[in-house]
Formats: C-alpha cells, structure tokens, sequence
C-alpha cells in the first residue's frame, strides 16, 4: 500500500504545472531571450542591410520567443564566432545558442551544455575551384585547405588526410568569412566545412558561383542543432519541445497559415497540439498556445527549412536526411501528448 501510495503521489505531482526555472524567470523579466547566432552564414543566420536577421537558426530562436513570450521579435540576436559561442553561453551571456554547431561527446558532456534538438543533419565536404580538375577529396593530396580554427571541422580536416595518407596542409583561420574569402583569393586550393555552410557560401559570395565545385564526399556525421546551459532543465524541456512542436506540426500538416483553425480539427493530435482537449503547456511553464504560437510565427519544420535553405531559398538544398521520418528523412519528434 506505502509503495502504491507513493506511485500514485508521482503521478499526481507529475500531472501539476511544471515550476518555471531560474532561465525562464529571467527572461520575463528582461522581456526578451537574448540568442547567439553565428556572425553570417545565410539560410542560417545571417543580418540583411537593415539588421533584420533570418535564416533557418534565426527561426529557432523565434519560435522559442514565440512559445515563451507571445512575440517572435522578442530576440535579441547576438552574433558570435566559433572561438566565442561556447564562453558565451557557458557565461550567460546568451540565453540559447542556436549558431550550426555540430552535437558531438565532448561538447555535450564536458562543457556543461545540452544539445536540445537536431534540427539540420548535414556533414562535412569541399569546394574546390572547377579550374582545379578536382573531383574527389582524395585528390587533394598535398593540398592547401582553407578551415576555421576552433571547429570540428579542423579535427576532422586532419583525421581524413591521416586516414587517407594525403599529407593535407591546414591553413587555418579564425573566422568562417576570412577561411572561404582565402579560397576565393587564391590561397587555398580547396575551402572545408559543413555542405550547407559550402552551398551558401558558393552561391551567395562567390563572384561566380558556376566556376566552383562541392566535391560528392561528406568526411563526418554533423548534426547541427540549439544548446543550453546544464542546470536548468525547465528551460531545456521548453527549446527541446519548441523544436519537436515545429517537427510534429509537419507531420500534422498544421502550417503557419492554417494552425489557428487547428481547434476546429476532429484529429485528436491537432487539437492536443493547439491546446483546444488538453494543456500541455502547464507541463512546460507556459500557456496552453504556447505550440500553436510558435507556428504562427515561422511555420512548420517543413516550411522553415524551405524557406531558409530548400527549394524556395538563395542555397536551394535538397531535403534528403531532413526530411520527415515517414518520407525517408531522419527528422522524428516525440508525440506532443
């Protein structure tokens, strides 16, 4: 009997609102989530000439503020470079860093973050000048490629030269637009980092995008996705379900311009979604709309990667691992139930 008691304790305690974390707290009170993005990769993040950021980071960041705030433009966008991104987070500087970085062992264990979500699958390639003759990465015998200090594309720049005896040479930068612009200048003969970073920076600062080639081979696994601080877990559930909400609701097939009728759906699923049968939102610490605000304001999954990064962006990339797990893709939420 104690130990029924006691179950049924756990249960009652874990159907109550969730307490709100020290994060969350703070950012009521600031009235903004302060998110660290990287300094200009387009379809990711990047600022136009009037300062307005966008890209396929950015709407993480919106969708959360979104969730937590009522209001996608409660953002203040903080750009940072890779040697940056971690002592900013870890500081408190940022509230949330969503800026294409890569889930690997050791910054999830020994840097006191957690990965949230993956949100991009993507691996790392080449692009070389067509001039070059170069078809293959293991062509790249003895050659000078340009990289980004402080990334796991460094590492993974030497593992492949020494797994493949190809005497590579690093000429390495401390930022990503001086390491593709050495490419562009000459003194590189090949340019490393994620293919999505390599689409956007061949279609969109290269003077002529057709004269450069991004070589067939991915030499890692990245899986690019928002981290926070360890320590708060309220505010970890609430990034982690802000990007399971934006992945369910494709699956749904509630997009940004008809999920306000999501109430007047039969679909069980939709209408826990929107909040009309059930308030998931008290488990988080936040209201009952708190998925269906969120897209509202940048859409689901679907529509944010087309937007920023597929067919209907600058770097038209295919879907491939990205897409839904029921159409061949990898990108697969927990239930919102």
């Amino acid at each position: 009997m104690v130990l029924r008691s006691l179950a049924l304790a756990g249960l009652t305690l874990l159907g109550q609102s969730a307490w709100a974390g020290k994060t969350l707290d703070t950012i009521k009170q600031r009235g903004a989530i302060q998110c660290g993005v990287s300094a200009g990769v387009a379809g990711f993040s990047a600022p136009d000439s009037k300062g307005r950021w966008s890209g396929l980071d950015v709407d993480v960041c919106r969708a959360v503020a979104a969730a937590v705030l009522g209001d996608p433009d409660k953002v203040k966008f903080v750009p940072l470079n890779a040697q940056q991104r971690f002592a900013s987070l870890q500081s408190g500087q940022v509230d949330l860093l969503s800026r294409n970085t890569s889930w690997t062992l050791t910054r999830d264990a020994s840097l006191g973050f957690h990965f949230a979500a993956i949100t991009y699958y993507d691996g790392q390639g080449f692009l070389v000048p067509k001039k070059f003759k170069v078809t293959s990465a293991k062509q790249l015998k003895g050659a000078q490629v340009c990289v980004q200090a402080g990334t796991t594309t460094e590492k993974n720049l030497a593992d492949f030269s020494r797994a493949n005896n190809l005497g590579i040479k690093p000429v390495v930068f401390d930022t990503f637009e001086a390491a593709f612009k050495a490419l562009f200048s000459g003194r590189c003969q090949a340019y490393t980092t994620d293919a999505s970073g390599l689409a956007s920076v061949r279609n969109k600062e290269a003077s002529n995008p057709d004269d450069y080639l991004i070589l067939p081979e991915l030499i890692s696994k990245e899986p690019l996705g928002p981290l926070v601080r360890r320590g708060d877990d309220e505010w970890f559930a609430i990034v982690k379900w802000t990007v399971f909400a934006l992945q369910e609701a494709e699956e749904l097939g509630l997009t940004q311009a008809n999920v306000d009728q999501g109430a007047r759906s039969t679909d069980p699923a939709v209408l826990r979604f929107v909040g009309a049968s059930e308030d998931t939102g008290k488990l988080l610490g936040l209201d009952k709309a708190w998925a269906q605000r969120a897209v509202k304001a940048v859409g689901n999954y679907g529509e944010v990667f087309e937007r920023n990064v597929g067919a209907k962006s600058l770097l038209k990339l295919p879907r491939g691992l990205n897409k839904l797990w029921n159409q061949g893709g990898l990108v697969y939420a927990p239930p919102i139930r």
